[in-house]
């Protein structure tokens, strides 16, 4: 970290980590809580408190922490004083007190929700321990010249690192050593160490490949002077994640900090891991949902103050404050994940674009199928374009062969051709991947006299049989239930599972092929994180020959054994009414045969359908990213979807549809006014049914986002009102930019 980067404070605290408001208060402040009312509240306070303090106060019958947001002249009410002033860290700062209430104008949702959405749980909640930065500690000048006894090895590795950098007691030192605490201490007392304000460790690259002259391109076209935002467009295995650690090194060198933002932090291990190889003496944290609260918080607090330089982590790490920010990175930024479907439904990878010129900073989205509304902002000019059109290893783009099983016998859903294709892999002592998005047995038992199907009896989907559980689960709601003897409606004991799921193929692959070393990957078996780390040392280390897996394998793995792919059970992305289907269905199949061919072994990709002509599947053949893009862009162009257009899709659900539906047609009469803002239903939702809810929907629609917002902002004052006559069983949401239909 730069040296005039400023240390959080380190204060004292009573009892729950505040100061004392017993004297006399004077002056209202206004106070955002994690409440559904879009208001701020005042209160008395006892001195002027600037915007960003966490306060303790009453509301109604609890205690709650608040969000100072600003101050006001007078009340016309009785006003109550706080409770307490969280003052143990200074103020949030301007600049992310800015972006969220950026995100809560946009997106329509209460100021104080979006608060408490962006904070770590740990600072939601009333402290039941003071929040500290842990201390930093330094080599003295008396230490340079000593170490600890030659036999304490962990004390060894612990003098070592701070023969590197500043250190902090955190959960690097104490993976050193588990007492780290106490030695450090120790050394502290006796002169061999110095306590130091955080500062950035020796800014240390450790050696990558040599750049491709493609790749050297792209590294030296990035603008450092002021906001840029760039799509890096970049086939699979043509080496993007190199190309960030280069800017990642160039912002580091500047002194700024470095913001990464991936689908899925616990589908990315080789990600994190090479980061943290290549920059091993910088300070890094990781954030995602995986991590303790407090873990999470002391992380959150570390890029605050500026000491951890390399932020990595899922969407909500977009809100994560640092006041050095110098670049953003978002991987794979298509993906669907960045989107947050509950709550406050923000679209992470708009926010950090938003953020990165907030911050005078360039921002890179990257990947390989980039999404329609990125491509769109190529052709309008508001992105800069960089493409990496080759493989970094010199590979060829794996060969991809569309297998027509419109008149074939399948066994246990796969073809003779892919059968074929994986005994060839087997015998050549290469590494093969089975592709099913469907995980469980079977998507359905059914009867084959009467044909009842397994339904979830409080959504509108069928149970999926997970054979080895001995059980029905639906993978909407939760709710699952042992399988049937017989069938429940006929009493016939014949019941069967129709199509395949990746526990069917993985007992049909054994059965097939005995003696291969299978492993099955899906949310099913990797229930931990350093389960992946375990399924890239098999594969590295020549330990497995077939996977079978979902989309978790289709994101950021580089298994360079893996030269064959077989994919099934496509069709179904096609049958979609959602309009984003195809070019979902074309990214994941995009991805998933990006992961044959990156190594010395060339790529050999079958991708069985029952529609081999389709428009998708020729594109996919060609790999002509670019031409399906550009296809999808006319046709969304002509039919009046996003990109050309811009939508707001408002929810309700109630307990029965025609409650749902009323409310809907209530707010439909009223945004008619709107002359500019095309009104579409209201109908029910695509999965009308769920969670014993019944779902209704009504689309929203503008050609341009001003009108829009300004119909949205003037929907949102009257809808609980509107709402209010049907009660407590009606609830209502709404999602801007919507991603699913």
């Amino acid at each position: 970290m730069n040296s005039s980067a400023k240390p959080l404070p380190h204060k004292a605290s009573l009892p729950a980590s505040a100061t004392d408001v017993s004297a006399t208060p004077r002056v209202i402040v206004q106070v955002a809580f994690d409440v559904p009312l879009d208001r701020v509240f005042d209160y008395l306070a006892p001195r002027p408190l600037p915007a960003g303090v966490r306060v303790l106060a009453q509301f109604g019958p609890r205690k709650l922490v608040g969000v100072v947001v600003g101050q006001a002249a007078a009340s016309p009410h009785q006003l109550r004083p706080l409770l307490a002033v969280l003052d143990e860290l200074p103020p949030l700062p301007d600049d992310w007190l800015a972006l969220t209430r950026f995100a809560a104008r946009y997106y329509h949702y209460p100021l104080g929700q979006t608060l408490f959405t962006a904070l770590p749980t740990a600072l939601r909640n009333p402290p039941r321990r003071t929040l500290a930065l842990p201390p930093v500690y330094a080599l003295s000048e008396a230490g340079a010249a000593w170490q600890p006894p030659a036999r304490a090895a962990r004390q060894l590795a612990l003098w070592a690192r701070l023969r590197q950098g500043p250190l902090a007691l955190d959960d690097e030192a104490r993976a050193l050593h588990p007492q780290a605490g106490k030695l450090l201490r120790e050394w502290l007392a006796a002169g061999w160490l110095a306590q130091v304000t955080p500062a950035q460790a020796a800014m240390t690259v450790s050696p990558g490949p040599a750049l491709t002259d493609e790749q050297r391109e792209v590294v030296d076209g990035l603008s450092w002077a002021g906001f840029s935002a760039t799509l890096l467009d970049g086939i699979t295995g043509s080496g993007k994640t190199e190309v960030y650690l280069q800017w990642i090194a160039q912002a580091l060198a500047a002194g700024r900090q470095a913001l990464v933002l991936v689908p899925e932090i616990n589908l990315t291990p080789q990600l994190e891991a090479r980061f943290r190889a290549r920059f091993p003496h910088t300070p890094t944290v990781c954030l995602h949902s995986n991590l303790a609260d407090g873990a999470r918080a002391q992380a959150w607090l570390a890029a605050w103050e500026g000491r951890a330089r390399l932020v990595i982590g899922t969407r909500l790490a977009v809100f994560t404050p640092l006041p050095e920010l110098g670049l953003i990175v978002v991987d794979e930024e298509h993906d669907g994940s960045f989107k947050q479907q509950d709550g406050l439904r923000y679209h992470a990878r708009d926010l950090a674009v938003w953020r990165a010129q907030q911050a005078g900073a360039p921002v890179v989205l990257g990947s390989a199928t980039p999404s329609l509304e990125s491509v769109a902002a190529v052709q309008a000019g508001r992105y800069r374009h960089a493409r990496l059109t080759r493989r970094a290893s010199a590979a060829a783009l794996p060969q991809i062969h569309l297998l027509d099983i419109r008149r074939q016998l399948l066994d246990e859903g796969l073809s003779a051709a892919a059968w074929q294709a994986l005994a060839d892999g087997l015998a050549a002592g290469e590494t093969s991947l089975v592709f099913i998005n469907r995980r469980g047995w079977a998507p359905v038992l059914a009867c084959v006299d009467c044909g009842w199907l397994s339904s979830c009896p409080h959504c509108a989907a069928r149970l999926v049989l997970h054979w080895h559980d001995r059980r029905l689960q639906c993978h909407h709601c939760g709710h699952h239930e042992a399988i049937p003897h017989a069938c429940p409606s006929c009493g016939n004991p014949d019941l069967k599972p129709l199509g395949q799921g990746t526990q069917r193929i993985e007992a049909a692959l054994r059965r097939q092929f005995p003696q291969a070393r299978i492993a099955r990957i899906d949310r099913d078996t990797v229930s931990r994180r350093d389960a992946w780390a375990e399924i890239d040392r098999q594969v590295r280390a020549g330990e497995l020959d077939i996977l079978v897996g979902t989309q978790m394998l289709a994101k950021g793995h580089d298994f360079p054994s893996l030269s064959r792919v077989v994919a099934l059970n496509a069709d179904g992305g096609l049958y979609s009414a959602d309009f984003r289907a195809e070019e979902r269905l074309f990214a994941l199949l995009t991805q998933v045969a990006g992961r044959a061919g990156r190594g010395a072994l060339p790529g050999q990709v079958w991708v069985q359908t029952q529609f081999p002509d389709h428009p998708l599947y020729l594109a996919l053949r060609e790999h002509d990213v670019a031409g399906f893009a550009q296809r999808l862009l006319e046709e969304r162009a002509s039919a009046g979807y996003p990109p050309a257009v811009f939508q707001a899709l408002l929810r309700a659900d109630a307990p029965e549809l025609d409650t749902a539906m009323a409310f809907l047609r209530e707010v439909r009469q009223y945004a008619a006014c709107h002359g500019d803002v095309l009104s579409l239903g209201p109908a029910p939702a695509s999965m009308a049914r769920l969670a014993g809810r019944e779902r209704a929907q009504l689309l929203l629609q503008a050609e341009r986002r001003a009108p829009l917002h300004a119909a949205l902002s003037a929907l949102c004052s009257g809808l609980d009102d509107w709402a209010r006559p049907f009660g407590s069983a009606l609830r209502w949401s709404l999602d801007v930019d919507p991603q699913e239909l």
